[in-house]
């Protein structure tokens, strides 16, 4: 009988471990931690539960994601964002696990005109996006096998995220003035934890260490296509109020100045994600709707 692989995973109240808890379950034993039972910021902690528990696969949604609140909380970014990985990548390392991270569109400045590639340089114009940037580069330099999966827009109907904001607006107000000028792609934190799954069953039906070591490296993990706020507003609106819905105004982001600059572009190419490990990732307004329906 084979003994089955342990998974370990972090943040598992917020919006994608939440989903990667269910999403996984039936693949091996799944240790979901909380900011409880682990808090990032204790270094020393993470080391000691990595160790106990002794992984096959470390997965990794945890982060420190209020965007603007990180312009004047760098610190606490940077160690929940850029050290805490590290650590964890440093004791995948030595156990011989593999590592599931997540980071962000906001790595780039968002001033290219296309869909950015993995190899794209990045430049991130926010404390957020450089404390990601920093945990990617962790990670990367401790030698663990590891998959860096750069996502974008993440909603989902727990937490604090765009979709529930709307919903709670669009039922207050009659009218509501929305950035139209940023485009990206939202990402519902199920079909984020799916299609992990679909990868961590990969990894463990090819039962080699090699396999994660071949295909370590950062890959865009999206929904496919793209939009604006605004128009991601719209659908929102459309499929969850019909005829309650608010008027929506589309509006520059200069007109609507938050602490941290965001990037205009935050489209991101798919290719390298389906061609590795046959992976589609659903049309954004397709997942939207199955959320809202769920």
């Amino acid at each position: 009988m084979n003994e089955q692989p342990t998974i370990l995973v972090t943040g598992v109240n917020g919006q994608v471990g939440y989903e990667l808890l269910r999403s996984l379950q039936g693949l091996g034993r799944v240790v979901g931690l909380d900011r409880a039972a682990l808090d990032l910021a204790d270094l020393n902690r993470v080391r000691e539960i990595v160790r106990a528990a002794k992984p096959s696969i470390i997965v990794n949604p945890a982060a420190y994601t209020a965007v603007d609140k990180a312009e004047t909380d760098e610190a606490s970014a940077q160690r929940l964002n850029a050290e805490a990985p590290g650590v964890l990548a440093e004791e995948a390392k030595r156990c011989g696990a593999a590592l599931i991270h997540y980071s962000t569109d906001y790595v780039f400045d968002g001033t290219k005109y296309t869909p950015y590639v993995e190899t794209d340089a990045v430049n991130p114009q926010n404390v957020y996006g450089k404390t990601k940037l920093a945990g990617e580069q962790a990670i990367a330099a401790s030698g663990c096998a590891h998959l860096i999966l750069r996502t974008s827009w993440v909603y989902g109907r727990r937490g604090k995220n765009f979709l529930l904001t709307m919903l709670k607006l669009g039922a207050e107000r009659p009218e509501l003035r929305i950035v139209a000028d940023q485009i990206g792609a939202p990402t519902w934190s199920r079909t984020i934890a799916d299609a992990t799954s679909h990868i961590v069953t990969q990894g463990l039906a090819a039962n080699n260490a090699g396999w994660w070591a071949q295909r370590s490296g950062i890959y865009h993990f999206t929904a496919s296509g793209s939009t604006s706020w605004h128009g991601f507003a719209e659908v929102i609106f459309a499929s969850a109020l019909g005829e309650r819905a608010p008027k929506t105004v589309p509006i520059p982001a200069a007109d609507y100045p938050v602490p941290a600059k965001r990037p205009a572009n935050s489209r991101l190419m798919l290719d390298k994600l389906s061609e590795t490990f046959g992976l589609y990732m659903p049309a954004w307004d397709d997942a939207l709707r199955l959320c809202l329906s769920d």
